[in-house]
Order: C-alpha cells, then structure tokens, then sequence
C-alpha cells in the first residue's frame, strides 16, 4: 500500500460535512435539517474518498511493479526497453 487511504478519506469527508453544513445555512434550512445532510453527505464522501484512493493506490502499485519488472529484463538482456 502506497497511500493511506483512512487520513485522505478523513479529511475529504470532514471538507465536505462543513460545505454542505455551511451550504444549509445559507439557504435558510433548520439547523437539524443541515447535520442531517451533512453527516450523510459526510459519510458518502468517506466512501467515495477511500475508494478512489484505493483506485490510485492500485495504479501506482502496478506502475512501479511494471517498471521494475521492465528494469530486470532490460538488465538481463542488456539492452534498453523504452
């Protein structure tokens, strides 16, 4: 695992909890009505936060998996792959 995923995902759900919060308040919701929306639309974006940088991770994983592979070929057969 290259990135963690839980601080990322922290942070990008506890952005969106104040915009959406502070999105409510400005147009005149309850403000019951605003935590309730907020903490869902908190929730949502922890998931979506956690997969996402779960996407990433997997693409640079392979991306260095691929390159070091490309690197020990190219060292055996003593040329240069491009």
């Amino acid at each position: 695992m290259i990135i963690h995923s839980r601080p990322v995902a922290i942070t990008g759900s506890v952005l969106a909890f104040f915009a959406l919060s502070f999105a409510g308040v400005l147009r005149g919701l309850a403000p019951l009505t605003c935590c309730k929306r907020a903490l869902i639309g908190a929730v949502l974006a922890y998931f979506v936060c956690s997969i996402a940088v779960s996407i990433v991770d997997a693409v640079i994983a392979k991306a260095v998996i691929d390159d070091h592979i490309n690197r020990q070929l190219s060292s055996k057969t003593g040329k240069a792959k491009s």
